[in-house]
């Protein structure tokens, strides 16, 4: 069965997502949180704590150290497990259930390079 698309959006509303690459400095599982691991992000100027839900479709999370990928940094920061997640990661697959992949860039760019 052909998955629905989601509602058009305008692309006033798509430049308002700020996505770049960041490098994923470290990974560590969230205390007491089956799920969640937190990741530490450089985006060459800054770097963000990003909380995602990947303790659990990866064999060893830590396996990210070093990759980069795409991340939305205009987020509203939000508090999970009592630690604030500034951003999210891309990842895909999830809504489709399969095991997720993460977002990556076709050859290594600097830290913080905007999508667009």
């Amino acid at each position: 069965m052909p998955l629905k698309v989601k509602d058009t959006i305008s692309f006033e509303d798509l430049e308002k997502i700020d996505v770049r690459v960041g490098e994923i400095l470290e990974v560590e599982n969230v205390p007491n949180s089956r799920k969640l691991c937190q990741l530490l992000v450089d985006f060459g100027d800054f770097k963000r704590t990003i909380l995602c839900g990947i303790q659990q479709e990866r064999e060893n999370p830590k396996e990210l150290i070093g990759k980069q990928s795409l991340f939305v940094v205009n987020l509203k920061p939000r508090s999970m497990a009592g630690i604030m997640s500034e951003g999210i990661m891309y990842d895909i697959g999830y809504e489709d259930g399969i095991v997720p992949v993460i977002a990556i860039p076709e050859h290594s760019v600097p830290n913080g390079t905007r999508l667009g």
